[in-house]
C-alpha cells in the first residue's frame, strides 16, 4: 500500500533506580524524534483511516521529547509505552476519512472527524460507574498506541466525532483540531465548579489555560478570570481573554483573594504560596502533569474554610459535542486561540526540535498536513 509519513519518537527505557512505580519521567531517557516512513497494513476492525488535515501540538508532546536537566529523563509524566521501534506521537487532530474497518457504523467516506485521545474499554467498574476518563485500561492515543502526526493515521473508531460541512471550511477544520485541548478545560471547568460571579485565577497561559479562561467568562460567567504567567508574549496573548493578566512575581505581590484556582502551569510551588489567599469553600482544580510534589502549608486555612482540592484528567463524556456545539454557532471562537500554522511533516518536525518557539512565541500551534 501507499506509504505514508509521521513523527515517531524512540528512547530509552530505563527506570530510574529506587523508584518503585516509575513513571513516563523516571522511565525514558534520550528521546530522539525523526520522521519515518510508514506503509500502513491491512485495515482492523473497529478502525477508521483518515487523511490527517490538522493536527494540534500539545504541550504533553513537547514535555515528551525534552529532557530535564537534572535527571536526564523526559518531561512527561503522562502515560506512554515508547517501544523500541518508536511510537508516532500526536493526540490532538482532525482528519478526513479514507477507509472504514469492519464493525463501524454511522461515518461514510469523506466525513471529516475530530479525535478523542483516551481509549477507554467501557467495560471495567470506573467505565460502569460513569467515569471513563479513569478507565483502568485506558490508552492514550499518542503516547501508548500510535498518534496523529503523520499524513495518514489508523485510529479507533470510538474516538471519532463528525463534524458537519467541514471538508472545505478552515475555520471549522480549526475548531476541530482545538476540541480536544478545549474539552480538557470544559472538564476541568466543571470540575472546579465555577459558577457565575466567580473569581477565577489560572496559572499558565498556554493553550488549556486560554481555553480556561476563555470559558470560565464566556460560558460559565466568572465574574473575573486572571491569568498568571511567565512569558511575555503569552501575557500578551492573555488579555484578550481575561480581566487582568500578570508575571508570577507581580501575582505573589498582589493581595487579592479568589474563589477557584486552576493550575494549568505545572508550576506547584505557586499555589503553595498563594493558598492563604482563597476564599470560603473556594477550590483548587489540579491540570497540569510534572511528576512534581504539591506542598501546603496552610492545611489550617484549608480545613476552616473548607477549601477542596481536585485532579480534573481528560475530556470524554460529551465534551467534544458540548464545544463543537457552541462554536459552530459561533458562541466560542475555540479558533482565535490559534497563534500560528506550519505546513507539512517536516515543518511540524522542524517545530518540535525547537519547542522555545512553540512556548515562548505562541499559544496553540497547529500543523496543516493537506
Amino acid at each position: 500500500m501507499k506509504a505514508s509519513c509521521a513523527i515517531s519518537l524512540k528512547a530509552v527505557a530505563q527506570p530510574m533506580l529506587g523508584v518503585k512505580f516509575p513513571g513516563t519521567h523516571q522511565r525514558y531517557q534520550h528521546p530522539e524524534l525523526a520522521v519515518v516512513p510508514v506503509t500502513q497494513k491491512a485495515l482492523r476492525a473497529g478502525m477508521l483511516r483518515l487523511e490527517m488535515l490538522y493536527v494540534g501540538i500539545c504541550g504533553t508532546d513537547v514535555h515528551l521529547i525534552s529532557t530535564d536537566e537534572q535527571t536526564g529523563y523526559v518531561k512527561s509524566s503522562a502515560p506512554a509505552l515508547i517501544p523500541p521501534e518508536g511510537r508516532i506521537i500526536g493526540h490532538e487532530g482532525v482528519g478526513r476519512i479514507s477507509a472504514i474497518g469492519d464493525g463501524v457504523e454511522g461515518f461514510a467516506v469523506g466525513d471529516v472527524v475530530s479525535l478523542e485521545s483516551i481509549v477507554a474499554c467501557g467495560c471495567c467498574s470506573t467505565c460502569r460507574k460513569g467515569q471513563p476518563n479513569q478507565c483502568e485500561h485506558s490508552q492514550l492515543l499518542g503516547m501508548e498506541i500510535d498518534g496523529v502526526f503523520a499524513n495518514r493515521a489508523d485510529v479507533p473508531a470510538r474516538l471519532a466525532l463528525k463534524i458537519p460541512n467541514a471538508a472545505n471550511d478552515e475555520r471549522l477544520l480549526k475548531i476541530g483540531a482545538c476540541l480536544e485541548p478545549a474539552s480538557v478545560a470544559l472538564l476541568a471547568c466543571k470540575n472546579a465548579q465555577i459558577k457565575a460571579g466567580d473569581h477565577v485565577v489560572i496559572f499558565g497561559g498556554g493553550p488549556i489555560g486560554i481555553f480556561t479562561a476563555m470559558l470560565s467568562k464566556m460560558i460559565f460567567g466568572a465574574a473575573s478570570v486572571t491569568v498568571v504567567e511567565p512569558i511575555e508574549f503569552r501575557r500578551q496573548n492573555a488579555q484578550r481573554w481575561c480581566d487582568s493578566v500578570c508575571s508570577p512575581e507581580e501575582f505573589l505581590q498582589d493581595g487579592s483573594h479568589f474563589d477557584v484556582v486552576v493550575e494549568a502551569s505545572g508550576a506547584l510551588d505557586m499555589l503553595g504560596n498563594c493558598f492563604h489567599r482563597i476564599k470560603a469553600a473556594g477550590r483548587v482544580c489540579l491540570l497540569a502533569r510534572t511528576g512534581g510534589a504539591l506542598t501546603i502549608d496552610a492545611v489550617d486555612h484549608l480545613l476552616t474554610n473548607n477549601i477542596s482540592i481536585v485532579g480534573s484528567r481528560g475530556h470524554l463524556g460529551g465534551h467534544f459535542e458540548t464545544l463543537l456545539n457552541l462554536a459552530m454557532t459561533r458562541h466560542l471562537p475555540l479558533e482565535d486561540v490559534v497563534t500560528s500554522v506550519v505546513v507539512g511533516i517536516d515543518q511540524l518536525y522542524e517545530t518540535l526540535r525547537n519547542p522555545r518557539i512553540i512556548t515562548d512565541q505562541n499559544c496553540k500551534v497547529l500543523c496543516k498536513l493537506q
